[in-house]
């Protein structure tokens, strides 16, 4: 039995609580960490306390090519001297043309010190738990300078042509394991030209 519990009686036998039975248990949580529940998705507490977040192209958009600077696509950055770590949970892809050449995507990522300071086209961000007004720390952008050296996280779509063309994409998990402290970024990656409509959704920590 774990210090914050305590067992009651009239509980079922073999149950330590019956279920909907007030107790004086903490949740606990953050990184304490009880708070198990199978009633709702995996997301759903991150969403209701109103730190997960999300930015998607609003527009068909050119990605740019290979790790290029002057990039286009959807990008996610920390801004430097932010409180708080983001953590990449989810990437959309779907593509609106088909590809002229031979096309690889996935995620590329890289950090300065001063971060993204040259948001040519940003796009708003939004909470998932949509209508509450919370605000994200993160910014997103169709379009930005991406300073330092950028590098190739993780590769999502293998090669492809417009001749071999995937039916759909659909949503990528990523289950936090990409986490960007103030500074750092991580962006839609295409070895090849590609036009099409991207997402990402990220989760808010201190840091």
């Amino acid at each position: 039995m774990g210090v914050n519990e305590v067992l009651m009686s009239g509980a079922p036998s073999g149950l330590k609580h019956a279920d909907g039975v007030a107790t004086l248990i903490a949740r606990i949580g953050p990184q304490g960490d009880r708070m198990v529940s199978q009633l709702h998705g995996k997301l759903y507490e991150q969403a209701q306390r109103q730190q997960l977040f999300f930015a998607a192209s609003q527009a068909a958009t050119a990605v740019s090519v290979a790790l290029t600077t002057t990039y286009t696509g959807l990008c996610l950055s920390n801004p430097a001297g932010n409180t708080k770590k983001l953590a990449v949970r989810q990437v959309g892809i779907g593509l609106s043309l088909a590809p002229a050449a031979i096309a690889t995507m996935g995620l590329g990522g890289g950090y300065a010190a001063a971060g993204v300071v040259t948001h040519t086209t940003p796009l708003t961000t939004y909470s998932t738990d949509i209508g509450n007004g919370a605000a994200s720390t993160g910014l997103a952008d169709a379009a930005c300078t991406i300073v330092g050296t950028p590098l190739v996280i993780m590769p999502l779509i293998g090669g492809f042509t417009a001749a071999t063309l995937y039916s759909h994409f659909g949503l990528y998990d990523i289950e936090g394991a990409i986490v960007l402290n103030p500074g750092a970024y991580c962006f839609i990656y295409a070895l090849t030209a590609v036009t099409g409509f991207f997402s990402m959704t990220w989760e808010e920590m201190p840091v």
